[in-house]
């Protein structure tokens, strides 16, 4: 299945959580914010939320400094 992974298409095997994408590009969770389908998510919905073929991820990083 193919999806777009922050305007990119991205090939993925099957379905999987938001939670799991993470997982597979090395991602900290509590790191970044989610935006699938155009609706950002929350934090504690990442495992429940499913990626499906076609659907639309943007993943942004927090960056610190000062």
């Amino acid at each position: 299945m193919v999806i777009t992974l922050n305007g990119e298409p991205h090939e993925l095997d099957g379905p999987l959580s938001v939670t799991d994408l993470l997982t597979r590009l090395s991602i900290d969770p509590r790191r970044v914010a989610v935006e699938h389908n155009f609706t950002i998510l929350k934090r504690h919905l990442f495992a429940d939320s499913r990626i499906n073929d076609g659907d639309r991820i943007e993943i942004v990083n927090f960056v610190g400094g000062g």
